[in-house]
């Protein structure tokens, strides 16, 4: 049995997730709540979900705030971020505050099971900006043949900056680089990492602790 909440600002929404998930024998519904304050007074330590689905874009405490909430004061719950955006930046801000993983709400709900499945499961969930290749990795996998001791100073480096606001014109200002050498660095590390996107990028630079110093 799974334990989830919900937390999301559109009733609809809400009451259609859980009709659907109430399908679902192996996951049980703790709570649900509107925003990030209802969130942190419905939540309770002797109950707690496995799983929160935790919305980005909602009134009074948003989804942000509400993950890094969530990782202060119960970071044994995993958190899967639910969002209409396709854009790197919201995601990566998820990811950077506590997030595991990520799925857009237009997903069926066979995708949405499988993400809590596999959130809870593994303490974080992984679509298809990256790989088996990456998730071995994530995993803990070690040995000669590890992907870290594989990347440059400079790819590290640019992994790291990938975690800010810049964008990859000034990543290559910072590293004092053309723009060029910065294109043929991220289709290196795609290329290497198996990974499709800036924001697959920045969950294995999260994953690996590779922190702006």
């Amino acid at each position: 049995m799974i334990r989830i909440a919900l937390v999301d600002d559109h009733t609809l929404f809400r009451q259609g997730l859980i009709s659907l998930l109430s399908e679902y024998k192996e996951i049980q519904l703790v709570f649900e709540a509107a925003n990030g304050r209802e969130m942190q007074e419905k939540i309770k330590l002797d109950d707690l979900p496995d799983v929160i689905l935790l919305d980005i874009n909602m009134p009074i405490v948003d989804g942000y705030t509400s993950a890094q909430w969530l990782r202060q004061h119960y970071p044994a719950v995993h958190i899967l971020a639910l969002s209409t955006f396709e854009d790197d930046k919201p995601i990566i801000k998820m990811l950077k505050n506590g997030a595991g993983g990520y799925l857009l709400k237009e997903s069926r709900i066979g995708d949405v099971v499988s993400a809590i499945t596999g959130i809870n499961e593994q303490g974080f969930y992984l679509n298809d900006v990256v790989s088996g290749k990456m998730l071995r990795s994530l995993q803990g996998y070690t040995g000669p043949n590890d992907i870290l001791s594989q990347l440059s100073e400079n790819e590290i480096r640019f992994l790291q900056l990938c975690c800010s606001e810049f964008t990859y014109k000034e990543i290559a200002a910072e590293m004092r680089l053309s723009p060029h050498t910065i294109d043929n660095y991220r289709q290196e590390l795609f290329d290497k990492l198996e990974i499709k996107s800036r924001t697959g990028l920045v969950l294995f630079a999260v994953r690996h602790e590779l922190y702006l110093p």
